[in-house]
């Protein structure tokens, strides 16, 4: 055993310093640590060090000639392997830091000393409202894998996110902020690897605070934060999809990576019978969020990611697991306290998915004030509608209006509902459209993994077609989805590459498809150039009319100037009545804004989900200023149309149009 010199118990996991490298790692019930060097070329063990402990924290600091930047390393822990108290220490087992901050990109993986210096030179994030704010999510590999400008090198990796004709486009259509699928760095289940398959979507992590090296070219940790300084340069925010509630050492059969062998029964959520995992994640295990210690590290990851790599906010996967006690979901728990009270933390946007695997883990709409969420019943609601069903039009209403009866407690705002129509997990824009089922048979799980209940609808035809009615139908079924979602209330999310018609070929469940079914087929951006078109016609008509961003939620209320948030209007061209809420039948509804006591309004949209068109009557406009059209989904001209002297408009089957004075 060589010497080591004592160094310091915090900050957790490898630090540079003037004196050289301190490496510090927490363990309750070990009994004794061993720092493991390795030579950086050959990967073979160089050196080997025993740990002090102060308190629950084992340390020491190596000599710059002994660790430099660069050194791979690994701790073995000692302790009692005892799997009916939870405890799986291996003295034999080279295990990854918690904390490290970049991993070799030799095999076997090892945990590596970083230098964290970069010149941000003087980077600030956009810090965008959440009411003016369109996300974009995006997969970093599939979504520029097969652009055509970006460098073949760069293809698939953060520095291809840097590239001006990818920052342009999303410009183009308004983005404020890409929501990343997960950047930290990743494992592939062994069951994928033996049917020739990876995970590719990335939520099964094995070092929280490293990016994944899938994704950098030479340094994974440069090039993240090169990307995103150059994303912050264009305006657009950085939201990072982190996986904190499972890890990839699975359940009690699966790897030992670092927590199992680290200090087991500290990590994770055992069950009475201690020699298994509490698995509500669906995933193996569950990280034991209620720990002091666990969150704290949770707490030092996100401010790692928020000082260190300068993201805006986080979208956080099955985020009901973070705030579980031994009673289940608590919407005061300590990790929303701890969150809060850090400085760093306190303004980056925080996105849950309010949902677990266990026991209520259904949360929506008990998450803290300064929380948003995604929104399933908004998406179920707005497919439903447009399907065609029955009975939908007032959930239509209530989830267009920002979900109140959802988010209207503690001051919260229509701002805390993400709305969304798609997302990565689950059907693309145009399969939504194409599929009644889904297809998922390159899984290799006899298509029976994914969701059943995708609320689609073929127009006719399964899959792919060359009827021109059918493709026509298709699109105009697309462009009534995205205009609904671009003029709601609550923050819409678009999923990458859904502007330009996208499709995975029916597969709703791809996150093992590392393959064409995944990446973006950036030909398609050229033709379906009018779907895109339309986007950014929706996204200008968001930005330029207040009435679609609001921080109070539609109420059909009449201010104090005389002016009515929203009227909801009939076919017939009067206001809806309880009966016409409750007529099962009803399929056309209209939305006028800004009806003023001593003049007309200024705004009118107009839904038509039946199969037959409905003709509209129109209220009023102004005497100097009849109603203009700026866009009817059934008409491939986005050109705007005055409507003078009309006083009913034909709403097509299955179609949207917007109407302003």
């Amino acid at each position: 055993m060589k010497l080591i010199q004592p160094g310091f118990p915090r900050p957790l996991g490898a630090t540079l310093t003037r004196r050289g490298v301190n490496f510090a790692l927490y363990s309750r019930h070990a009994t004794r640590v061993e720092l493991v060097t390795f030579d950086g070329a050959s990967g073979a063990e160089s050196a080997r060090y025993g740990l002090e402990r102060t308190g629950d924290v084992w340390h020491g600091l190596l000599l710059p000639r002994r660790a430099e930047v660069g050194t791979p390393y690994a701790f073995c822990v000692h302790g009692p392997n005892d799997p009916a108290r939870g405890h799986r220490f291996d003295p034999d087992a080279l295990l990854l830091d918690p904390c490290a901050r970049a991993l070799s990109r030799a095999k076997p993986l090892r945990s590596q000393v970083i230098d964290p210096s970069f010149d941000w030179q003087g980077d600030r994030a956009p810090a965008t409202p959440w009411r003016d704010t369109l996300i974009y999510e995006l997969h970093v590999k599939g979504y520029t894998q097969q652009h055509p400008a970006v460098p073949e090198q760069w293809r698939g990796k953060f520095l291809a996110l840097t590239c001006a004709p990818v920052i342009e486009h999303l410009k183009s259509i308004g983005v404020t902020a890409v929501e990343l699928l997960p950047c930290q760095a990743f494992a592939s289940e062994r069951l994928l690897l033996d049917r020739g398959l990876r995970n590719y979507w990335g939520y099964n992590p094995m070092a929280w605070f490293a990016p994944a090296n899938e994704y950098a070219v030479q340094d994974a940790v440069a090039e993240f934060k090169t990307m995103t300084k150059a994303l912050h340069q264009a305006g657009i925010e950085v939201i990072l999809d982190i996986v904190l509630n499972h890890t990839a050492e699975g359940n009690e059969t699966g790897p030992v990576l670092n927590f199992k062998g680290i200090d087991n029964s500290v990590y994770y959520r055992l069950l009475e019978d201690k020699r298994h995992y509490e698995n509500l994640t669906g995933c193996g295990n569950t990280v034991n969020c209620e720990h002091p210690q666990v969150r704290a590290l949770i707490i030092d990851c996100l401010k790692y990611w928020v000082e260190e790599m300068h993201v805006d906010g986080f979208r956080f996967d099955l985020a009901t697991v973070l705030a579980r006690d031994a009673n289940g979901f608590d919407e005061r728990s300590s990790f929303f306290q701890a969150l809060r009270s850090e400085g760093s933390l306190a303004y980056v946007k925080l996105i849950a998915e309010p949902w677990d695997l266990g026991f209520g883990g259904y949360q929506l709409g008990r998450f803290p004030v300064g929380w948003a969420e995604w929104n399933d019943r908004y998406r179920d609601a707005v497919r439903a509608f447009w399907r065609g069903d029955e009975g939908r039009i007032g959930e239509l209403a209530e989830r267009f209006a920002g979900s109140s009866d959802i988010f209207r407690h503690n001051g919260r705002k229509p701002t805390s509902g993400i709305s969304m129509i798609t997302a990565h997990d689950g059907f693309t824009l145009n399969d939504l459209v194409s599929y009644d089922q889904r297809h998922n048979e390159a899984n290799g799980e006899g298509n029976a993994d994914g969701h059943h209940h995708n609320l689609s609808w073929n127009c006719g035809v399964e899959g792919p077609t060359s009827d021109p009615e059918i493709l026509a139908l298709r699109k105009r079924h697309m462009r009534n989805l995205l205009a609904t979602l671009l003029l709601s209330q609550g923050v819409p999310m678009l999923q990458g590459g859904d502007e330009f018609a996208r499709t995975q070929r029916g597969n709703n469940n791809a996150y093992c498809q590392d393959n064409e079914i995944s990446w973006v087929d950036w030909e398609l951006c050229r033709t379906h150039a009018d779907l895109v078109d339309f986007v950014r016609l929706l996204v200008q008509l968001r930005r330029d009319h207040v009435e679609f961003r609001r921080e109070t939620f539609l109420k059909g209320a009449t201010s104090r100037v005389g002016v009515r948030d929203v009227v909801w209007l009939h076919p017939r061209g009067a206001e809806m009545t309880v009966e016409d809420w409750r007529d099962g039948t009803l399929r056309t509804l209209g939305m006028w804004f800004g009806k003023h006591r001593q003049s007309a309004s200024r705004l009118l949209l107009l839904l038509n989900a039946a199969t037959a068109a409905r003709p509209f009557v129109l209220p009023a406009p102004h005497a100097d200023s009849p109603w203009r059209r700026r866009f009817d989904t059934a008409s491939r001209s986005s050109d705007a149309l005055s409507l003078e002297g009309e006083l009913v408009f034909p709403l097509a089957p299955s179609s949207a149009a917007f109407l302003e004075c």
